[in-house]
């Protein structure tokens, strides 16, 4: 099965001048954790809740003078939709990421989650080990 077949296609992303304030109201009405900076349909970076509470919030930085580009992660790990679900398993457990990008020729087409795997059955020992190994990553 290929991730096309299990990714969704509606996208939620932001531009690298979007506020932070912004980005955290869509991540809380889209129940998710990180969303990508995209212009256009080119993936440039992308923003976690967690980059927004240490580099803005512990920072005490004013959050609505803070925009994308200024707390982006500009090395996206991302997959093309033809790659196997497995190896989206396999680099989500390696990277300890929840989410993926999918692109085509660099154009984003949607994303991939963890619980798009474990949702399929696809794998599922490969998504449960991706998982556990996340939560746990987050304890350390």
């Amino acid at each position: 099965m290929k991730v096309r077949d299990v990714m969704t296609s509606k996208v939620e992303s932001v531009t690298p001048n979007s506020s932070i304030v912004e980005i955290a109201g869509l991540m809380r009405s889209n129940d998710v954790g990180s969303i990508p900076v995209c212009e256009g349909k080119k993936v440039l970076g992308i923003i976690t809740d967690r980059d927004i509470v240490i580099k803005v919030i512990a920072e005490g930085k004013n959050t609505h003078s803070i925009s994308a580009k200024d707390i982006m992660n500009s090395e996206v790990i991302t997959v093309t939709s033809d790659q196997d679900v497995h190896e989206a398993a396999r680099i989500m457990a390696d990277y300890q990421i929840r989410r993926l990008p999918v692109t085509e020729q660099g154009d984003i087409v949607g994303i991939v989650a963890l619980g798009d795997l474990a949702i399929e059955k696809i794998h599922v020992n490969e998504a449960g080990d991706a998982l556990s190994d996340i939560s746990q990553g987050a304890h350390h």
